[in-house]
């Protein structure tokens, strides 16, 4: 800016003074130190484009790291999903698997120990029908002692009845005796007599011992069936007893061998159970693994996000920068295209170099239009002219534009929603190339708000503020430049 001044003064003092050709020598000194000046930014230019190219690749590549980044992350994190669930539903399948077992041992034990009580009940019942067939046996033998005494009584009855009738016999024989020696008082009259009286005498022992005998007969027949049933009772009795006793033997066998089989399925269920625990803190050994590298990843993913926050941060910083030379070199370069107009001067090869060097790299810079005022004898003359057209569609209108072209502002003036989904914003000058936004798809303008567009790459609404940085946003909104 001083150097441009000086050369207006200058110009200003050679023409009052009306000097010759050798006037234009500080002209042309100043034009070569301002030309040095512009190729010293020029200079300062290309390497700020080029770091800024450099910084654009670095975050391209590191864009790239963290989508690589985040991609493997989630790729690791729906594996370790899959795994988890993969284990958590096989634990689940073996959990119900153990516990189908478990309720089917509590049935069958259930059912063992109805079956038990039962047993038992009959054991008992089992018991008590021996006790009592014991009793009856006793009984049956007492009856049967009783039984020997009676016919060891009528025994020694028999014998009295035999002492009694070989008593009689000897009676009879000392009878005959006497008899014998009465005959030979009455022979006659006794052998009458003792006919008849033998006759009497064996008939009475022929009565007699049939008497004797039927009664040993019948003695002998009841004495032998009551032996033979109270034989046979006792016979019955130990059969029945016998056959208790091996029925309880085998209860009793059963009921071990169920016992066993019990503590051994509780056995295995308490191992199973065991393995169930063991799963269930391995899991969560597992998962706390996993957490804590999860926790490792994000906390490496805010790392990589602060790192490129900041890294946009200074790249925004630097674009500012650039921007702010861009308008300053633009403003340069019409202050030297003004003063060559003036002085009729043609630009040098040099120069339009540079200014092409400046315009291929700052494609997405900002011109500032404003008006300048030459400095001269003859007056002020506009470098340029601004012009702006403001069309309204439906309920929106463009309620303000920068001159300096910089924003433009759209207004929704009803009170309803309006969607601005694919609407396109353009800026046109005739110096730098075409730029345009072009809202995003899902965007809804609420009613009485507006929406501005910023050629500094950030852009305002109302209660809100976003920055926007070429094709990355860290907003739900995308800008697109050509």
């Amino acid at each position: 800016m001083a150097s441009v001044t000086s050369t207006s003064r200058s110009t200003r003092s050679i023409r009052r003074s009306g000097a010759g050709p050798s006037s234009t020598s500080p002209t042309r000194l100043s034009r070569s130190q301002e030309k040095e000046e512009l190729s010293h930014l020029n200079d300062r230019l290309a390497a700020y484009i080029e770091r800024v190219r450099q910084l654009e690749n670095d975050k391209s590549s590191m864009l790239l790291l963290l989508e690589e980044k985040e991609e493997s992350t989630t790729r690791e994190t729906a594996n370790v999903r899959r795994l988890y669930e993969t284990e958590l539903a096989d634990a689940r399948k073996s959990l119900d698997v153990l516990a189908n077992d478990r309720a089917r041992l509590q049935i069958e034990m259930g059912h063992l120990s109805e079956e038990h009580s039962k047993l038992q009940a009959r054991n008992q019942k089992k018991e008590a029908e021996c006790n009592m067939a014991m009793g009856q046996w006793r009984n049956l033998e007492a009856v049967l002692n009783s039984k020997d005494a009676e016919l060891a009584n009528q025994l020694a009855d028999n014998r009295r009845q035999a002492d009694d009738i070989t008593d009689l016999q000897e009676v009879r024989e000392i009878r005959s005796r006497h008899e014998s020696r009465l005959v030979e008082v009455d022979s006659g009259r006794q052998k009458e007599f003792e006919s008849k009286l033998a006759e009497a005498m064996q008939q009475l022992r022929q009565e007699h011992d049939g008497q004797i005998q039927q009664y040993k007969e019948d003695l002998e027949k009841n004495f032998n069936a009551k032996l033979e049933n109270a034989h046979q009772t006792a016979l019955k009795s130990s059969d029945f007893a016998s056959s208790t006793r091996e029925e309880l033997s085998g209860t009793k066998l059963r009921i071990e061998t169920l016992s066993s089989q019990l503590n051994h399925f509780q056995k295995q269920n308490g191992a199973l159970e065991g393995r169930v625990r063991e799963l269930e803190r391995t899991l969560d050994r597992e998962r706390e693994v996993w957490q804590q590298r999860l926790s490792h990843k994000d906390e490496e993913m805010s790392a990589m996000r602060a790192q490129m926050q900041s890294q946009l941060e200074d790249y925004e910083q630097l674009l500012d920068v650039k921007l702010a030379l861009d308008m300053e070199i633009n403003a340069y370069r019409k202050m030297l295209e003004g003063e060559e107009q003036r002085l009729h001067l043609s630009p040098s090869p040099s120069q339009h170099g540079a200014v092409a060097r400046t315009h291929a790299h700052g494609a997405r810079r900002v011109v500032r239009g404003k008006k300048r005022k030459n400095e001269g004898g003859t007056g002020s003359s506009p470098a340029y002219k601004v012009s702006q057209h403001a069309k309204a569609h439906s309920h929106m209108m463009v309620s303000e534009i920068d001159l300096k072209g910089s924003y433009v502002t759209l207004k929704n003036n009803s009170e309803k929603e309006q969607p601005l989904g694919g609407w396109v914003v353009r800026r046109s000058q005739l110096d730098s190339p075409e730029l345009f936004f072009q809202i995003p798809p899902s965007y809804i303008l609420a009613g009485g708000n507006t929406l501005t567009v910023s050629t500094r790459m950030h852009l305002t609404q109302t209660h809100t503020r976003m920055y926007v940085l070429g094709k990355l946003t860290r907003t739900p909104y995308t800008v697109q430049w050509s």
